[in-house]
């Protein structure tokens, strides 16, 4: 079988000119758009500068995270089907190094750059006149959030490789009897044990409350880690897909076939139906509450300048894929699930950019070519290393005990 990928002149010229339109963006938001100036949030431009690099920084490395926990959660769960795709899983979660610099220097220059328009909570003054605030000042502070911000982030990036070692590990092993493939797996558990306890104690709870939720000091929402949960994974499992699909296409992946993506599609179509629900649940509790400390979350969203975003964000990431992903024969089509995929991702882009634009820009939202241009950039970061690591690493793991298992699945 070809088991060795060499990456395409046209996809180079695609991630490169992804990655240039990234770079000349951020280099005209420097220019125009003046990020130093105002922060104290007279400076609307300004503000938005930092809030979309924040943003996009966010989004895709969550994203890149969701593939390390779906390895993870296959893994603890002897989920041997996925075993066909896996390097496809391991190439995007190979990104989280990466991801998780580029987000913690964008952190740093909002909380060292003192930008009290992204996160009220680093101005003292109004801390100590806030009785809310004034609670919340032994977790929304410069030190908690730096300090952990750096571990988790590291934590993440230390077991992720990890995992991605064990597995190359089979290439350089060759074929295994039951011993060794009973020590690897056991190492595998273990790490992948390590590794969930930290992603619910993180992503769980602490990381969006920290670094999303007090964009909006004044507002919470005992759902909001869940629901950022679910936002990430359906669109990190819809960005394995599309890599899944482009692989297959390029003659990888020998073992994949419509079984596999229907399973995906599975992912997509259920987790869709979850982020609905935690969507409709936080919103419901709210407006049965009527208490204006947390109805003013969703009045801006419905009622303000966000209005449109906000029914189009539940039209891309429910009513579509519900309706699509409904037939079986849908998710075993690579051009439908192709569409839906990219779809979605977009579509948790932009539940993203309304988790954190109105919070910091209220009255005037864009989404113009600052907006898009960053996150073309990113894009195109993730398309390159995906393609670096496929290029390093052979795309099916052929000594894994678990290949079998995935070659002979059905639905």
């Amino acid at each position: 079988m070809e088991n060795s990928f060499v990456t395409p002149a046209n996809y180079k010229k695609w991630y490169n000119a992804f990655m240039g339109v990234g770079a000349l963006t951020l280099i005209l938001g420097i220019v125009f758009l003046h990020p130093w100036a105002g922060s104290h949030g007279d400076n609307l431009n300004s503000t938005r500068f930092w809030a979309v690099l924040l943003q996009n920084s966010l989004y895709w490395l969550l994203l890149v995270n969701v593939a390390v926990f779906f390895i993870v959660i296959s893994t603890l769960s002897m989920g041997g089907w996925q075993e066909a795709f896996r390097r496809v899983t391991e190439a995007v979660g190979s990104l989280l190094p990466v991801m998780a610099v580029i987000t913690l220097l964008i952190m740093l220059c909002i909380i060292l750059g003192h930008r009290t328009d992204i996160y009220l909570w680093l101005d003292k003054d109004t801390v100590s006149h806030d009785k809310i605030l004034s609670v919340k000042k032994g977790f929304l502070n410069p030190y908690m959030y730096i300090v952990f911000s750096v571990i988790v982030m590291g934590a993440w990036t230390y077991i992720g490789k990890k995992l991605n070692k064990f597995s190359r590990e089979t290439d350089e092993m060759g074929p295994m009897d039951f011993d060794t493939s009973r020590k690897w797996n056991n190492r595998n558990m273990a790490w992948s044990a390590y590794y969930l306890v930290l992603y619910v104690l993180s992503i769980g709870s602490l990381a969006p409350w920290l670094w999303m939720m007090s964009l909006e000091p004044h507002w919470y929402s005992t759902l909001y880690s869940w629901y950022t949960f679910a936002s990430t994974f359906v669109a990190g499992m819809a960005l394995i897909t599309l890599f899944v699909i482009y692989f297959k296409n390029q003659g990888q992946l020998e073992y994949v076939n419509k079984e596999h993506l229907q399973d995906l599609g599975k992912y997509i179509f259920a987790f869709s139906i979850f982020w609905t629900y935690l969507w409709f649940d936080q919103f419901m509790l709210i407006w049965y509450g009527n208490i204006p400390e947390e109805t003013i979350h969703f009045k801006i969203r419905m009622q303000g300048p966000y209005a449109g975003l906000f029914y189009l964000n539940l039209i891309l990431n429910f009513i579509a894929p519900f309706l699509i992903f409904m037939k079986r024969s849908t998710k075993r089509n690579y051009t439908i699930v192709t569409f839906m995929a990219a779809a979605i991702v977009f579509g948790h882009w932009l539940d993203f950019y309304q988790m954190v634009m109105p919070g910091t820009v209220a009255k005037s939202p864009h989404l113009s070519w600052f907006e898009f241009g960053i996150a073309l950039g990113f894009i195109g970061i993730i398309m390159r290393g995906v393609a670096k690591f496929a290029e390093k690493t052979p795309m099916t793991a052929l000594n894994s005990p678990f290949l079998k298992e995935s070659i002979v699945h059905e639905v």
